[in-house]
């Protein structure tokens, strides 16, 4: 450092900024990035095909189908705001385990309801797709084939919501743990 008297007997000093500089792994970041955009954008395109279906038959809304929507559209919003950071190489990495924490606790409320929705006690989706969808099979050019394959397609869309909810989970645990190993070897 350097000081500098003067007539006043003033001493000021020159400090020197260090910049840390993390290095993150690109390949993991940028498979983490892709899984996590197609599991939000599944589950924004499933559940606003249920809103529309629900809207055409004069149905509620459950409040978990814009609940997880909203989520889904965050985790993008959170992805498009780390690749602006990377970009200008300021990614560090307590953005990514705050936001990642956030995530993963916003990701494991839509997990269990659509977990209660899809495996509940009584009136359950699955047990519902077991009973009408599941136990038939109806074949040939006829409005009875039509509505079986939409509502096995309904059923196949909840199972892929609880997959792609369940690895949005173990994906926003596991960037929180790839944020961590980078600043750990940082320090």
């Amino acid at each position: 450092m350097a000081s500098t008297v003067t007539s006043g007997s003033l001493v000021y000093e020159r400090r020197v900024a260090r910049v840390h500089k993390y290095h993150w792994p690109a390949i993991q970041l940028n498979i983490w990035m892709l899984i996590m955009l197609i599991a939000a954008c599944t589950i924004i395109g499933v559940f606003s095909t249920f809103i529309q279906i629900q809207q055409t038959l004069l149905l509620p809304v459950p409040w978990y189908f814009p609940y997880y929507i909203t989520v889904a559209a965050l985790t993008v919003a959170f992805i498009i705001t780390l690749l602006v950071l990377i970009f200008q190489r300021r990614l560090l990495p307590s953005i990514v385990m705050i936001g990642g924490f956030i995530l993963f606790v916003l990701w494991l409320v839509g997990l269990i309801v659509i977990s209660v929705q899809l495996w509940g006690p009584v009136g359950s989706v699955s047990s519902n797709c077991n009973l009408f969808v599941y136990a038939s099979n109806p074949t040939g050019q006829s409005l009875q084939t039509l509505s079986w394959l939409e509502q096995r397609s309904i059923c196949q869309s909840w199972q892929a919501v609880f997959a792609f909810g369940m690895v949005g989970e173990i994906f926003l645990l596991w960037i929180m743990i790839i944020a961590y190993q980078v600043f750990a070897d940082d320090a």
